[in-house]
């Protein structure tokens, strides 16, 4: 009879060095780890080897980056950009203030110093020897405004300055020639004006009598030679009837506007009566009956009469843009100023 004893199975021999150092599980979901081979781990050592190197030598740039980047204040936020100042462009809160300033300093006198220490503190050290209330000044106005530094002006008053009416009737019963120089006379006071805190004004001395400004000389305009006005000339005609109705109040004001233009007759109407006297163009002499091409333009400048309701005569002088429209010349604007010969060397 056969044995039927069981053979035991020889053992596995074990690996070398040469073979895989780590046994993979049969099943790499059991065991939870993954095995690397020997290039993969040396791989893995020279990665880790380069980044350190990187992080040695970056270490100190970035540091020394910090260093020199400027620094704000600890606990200092970021200042934000300040809004450009408006006080030195607008001049009409210290022109209004110079004039006051002046019209009180016109009456004051003994006596009544305290007037003036609203406008200049200072006052309140200065004794005035005039008799008060023995003058006054009427139709003030601001006729120059410079910036000396900002929030600082010297501001030039014109004002006309006459003897009160009871120094007037004082000086008409003594003395003939004090009694006609008594009439308003054109005077100049330049004012030194400081902004303060909270919007105010105070003045930094009294004011500085000066001689009057230089008036210049008389402007050339772009314009031809005028020429009597010719009520049979289409543009003509326009133009004076659109002035009858804007000034006079005869007739809509609409029926001669270029499409888009928004004009208002003037209200309540000044005149009884327009007359156009004389008219220029621009750029050449004024062109008679020349044909309204749809869309042309011409530019005008027009004399006119004016009667007032007490029937006083008066001149007035507009600038007046014409356009072309279903061959008539319709109104296109009431322009700002008359155009000047050579803008560019009027100063």
């Amino acid at each position: 009879m056969k044995s039927t004893a069981k053979r035991e199975p020889k053992p596995r021999p074990r690996p070398t060095a040469s073979e895989t150092e780590f046994v993979e599980p049969a099943d790499e979901s059991a065991g939870g780890w993954t095995t690397l081979s020997n290039g993969g781990v040396a791989n893995l050592t020279a990665l880790l080897r380069w980044g350190a190197w990187l992080l040695l030598i970056a270490g100190p740039l970035l540091g020394l980056a910090a260093f020199l980047r400027p620094a704000a204040p600890a606990g200092a936020a970021q200042e934000p950009p300040r809004a450009a100042s408006v006080t030195a462009k607008d001049t009409s809160g210290p022109a209004g203030f110079a004039q006051l300033y002046v019209a009180a300093y016109t009456e004051a006198g003994k006596g009544t110093e305290a007037s003036l220490a609203a406008y200049f503190p200072l006052m309140r050290d200065i004794s005035l020897e005039a008799a008060p209330h023995t003058q006054r000044a009427d139709r003030l106005a601001a006729v120059r405004v410079k910036e000396v530094s900002p929030g600082y002006w010297s501001v030039t008053v014109a004002a006309h300055v006459a003897a009160s009416k009871k120094a007037a009737t004082k000086a008409s019963t003594t003395d003939s020639d004090q009694a006609a120089s008594a009439g308003a006379v054109l005077r100049y006071f330049q004012v030194p004006v400081k902004a303060v805190a909270g919007g105010g004004y105070v003045a930094a001395a009294l004011p500085a009598e000066v001689s009057a400004p230089t008036t210049g000389k008389g402007l050339d305009l772009g314009y031809g030679t005028p020429v009597p006005a010719d009520t049979h000339d289409p543009a003509t005609a326009t133009v004076s009837q659109f002035l009858a109705a804007y000034l006079a109040g005869a007739g809509e004001l609409d029926r001669y506007l270029s499409p888009g233009t928004d004009l208002s007759p003037v209200s309540p109407a000044p005149y009884t009566q327009t007359e156009v006297s004389q008219v220029a163009e621009l750029g050449g002499d004024f062109r008679t009956n020349p044909p309204a091409s749809e869309g042309a333009r011409r530019e005008l400048l027009v004399d006119i009469w004016t009667t007032a309701p007490d029937g006083q005569v008066r001149p007035l002088t507009y600038a007046i843009a014409l356009k072309a429209r279903d061959g008539r010349w319709e109104i296109a604007s009431l322009d700002a100023a008359p155009s000047l010969s050579n803008p560019s060397k009027e100063k």
